[in-house]
């Protein structure tokens, strides 16, 4: 008997799922802030991680621009994990 994945379950609104749209297409993803950058106590950046379904959406270019719970982000370098069914977008906000 095969396994079969069933990655919806892990990104929809009623979890930590937010609306992601990004060149027309609307999907889920769950958004991260995994750190900040300190400097004598300043907040120098924050890194934001969106992380998707690979084939929901179109390939993530870094330059992109894309809106996640209705803010605006820019895509600084995404990235698929294990299988490549999951990607990683680092983002910098607009």
């Amino acid at each position: 008997m095969a396994f079969t994945e069933d990655l919806s379950v892990f990104f929809d609104l009623e979890g930590f799922g937010v609306p992601v749209v990004h060149e027309g297409i609307t999907g889920v993803g769950i958004l991260d802030m995994p750190s900040e950058m300190l400097a004598d106590g300043v907040v120098l950046s924050t890194d934001y991680k969106l992380t998707v379904r690979t084939g929901v959406f179109n390939e993530f270019l870094s330059g992109d621009t894309l809106t996640v719970d209705g803010v605006s982000y820019k895509v600084r370098n995404p990235s698929m994990i294990d299988d490549g069914k999951i990607t990683e977008v680092m983002l910098m906000k607009v």
